[in-house]
């Protein structure tokens, strides 16, 4: 989902949940609204629990440095 779709999922929830009066037919607009939030609060923590294990500190490895001769004529 992204770290965008994450805070946009969110907003929006946030909107139906909040701010809209509207009255549909057989669906709950501010229960959709906490849902969306939900789903929103979950991708936002699993793009930053990836994100803490692709920025872990790896070991430095020993490299390995070719030496160069030049011959001087």
């Amino acid at each position: 989902m992204g770290l965008g779709g994450s805070i946009l999922l969110m907003a929006a929830g946030g909107i139906l949940a909040f701010a809209t009066d509207w009255n549909v037919n057989g669906l709950d607009v501010q229960v959709m609204g906490w849902i969306m939030m939900l789903a929103g609060f979950v991708g936002l923590v699993v793009i930053s629990s990836v994100q803490r294990r692709r920025r872990a500190a790896v070991p430095p490895t020993e490299a390995v440095v070719e030496e160069r001769h030049r011959y001087y004529e």
